[in-house]
């Protein structure tokens, strides 16, 4: 099988193990399916702007030339600091954008990647969000109705908890066992009285199944821009990571935008 075009980041169905699908071009396919097989990655030299489509020489987060990073709203700051967000108070770069992303309700979560840690997302996006991050447990702590509030409880929980996620002891799955329900009962009462109305009592916690062929033990990180083609075994996927002979990673989402042909034997 041989794919060329410009790739997007991986979308994931929630099954055990997650199904992922490579997105390339206007095509995408079942890459679990491949898992064993040899995969071959090559650069093709060529990057356009995921926003107005433009080549462009490098990316700005992920996929936007520099004009589209600077007015487009999918780069607003409140993307990784939600307490910066202001469109509840009608400041934005797009405000029907932001009702849709913003002003539209969002779980403040507690998950277990490389460690136990605190998170925000919409609430269409459980569980691809604790995917995408690679969790291996997770659970709805709050639910609020704007960004800029989810974000204000995740600043008052990440003083007891981190709000991070160390890649590489997630994709080597080394974590200590924690009780999701007992944490959130205790950081919960932590909270300021503001916050407090909005601890839900769904209780469920998601496990999450990665397919890997082996555990990993070294890893090396694949940078495109250096080296420009992989030849090796597709032995498993982890967040927005592929991993290729059990060693070597590529993250996939940073290469948004990016062309590629990629051939499976």
């Amino acid at each position: 099988m041989k794919k060329i075009g410009s790739i997007s980041k991986l979308t994931c169905e929630f099954k055990n193990p997650i199904l992922y699908k490579f997105n390339i071009g206007n095509q995408s396919f079942d890459l679990n399916n491949y898992i064993g097989k040899n995969i071959k990655i090559k650069f093709l030299d060529k990057i356009n702007c995921i926003e107005c489509g433009n080549k462009i020489k490098k990316t700005f987060m992920q996929g936007f030339c520099y004009p589209c990073f600077i007015k487009s709203p999918k780069t607003s700051e409140c993307i990784f600091k939600p307490h910066l967000c202001r469109a509840h108070l009608g400041e934005s770069k797009d405000i029907e954008w932001s009702k849709k992303y913003c002003l539209s309700d969002q779980y403040v979560y507690l998950s277990i990647t490389s460690n136990l840690k605190v998170g925000v997302t919409r609430h269409t996006q459980i569980p691809n969000r604790w995917i995408d991050q690679g969790a291996h447990h997770a659970i709805k702590l709050a639910k609020v109705p704007n960004r800029y509030l989810a974000g204000m409880i995740e600043i008052e929980l990440s003083k007891y908890i981190s709000d991070r996620t160390q890649w590489r002891k997630m994709l080597q799955g080394n974590y200590n066992q924690i009780d999701l329900l007992n944490k959130k009962k205790e950081l919960a009462k932590l909270l300021s009285s503001e916050y407090q109305k909005y601890i839900i009592t769904d209780n469920t916690i998601q496990n999450l199944f990665y397919p890997q062929l082996n555990q990993l033990e070294k890893i090396k990180s694949i940078n495109i821009d250096k080296t420009p083609l992989i030849d090796g075994e597709l032995t498993g996927i982890k967040g927005q990571y592929i991993i290729i002979d059990n060693l070597y990673v590529l993250n996939v989402r940073k290469y948004t935008g990016y062309s590629f042909e990629i051939e499976i034997i």
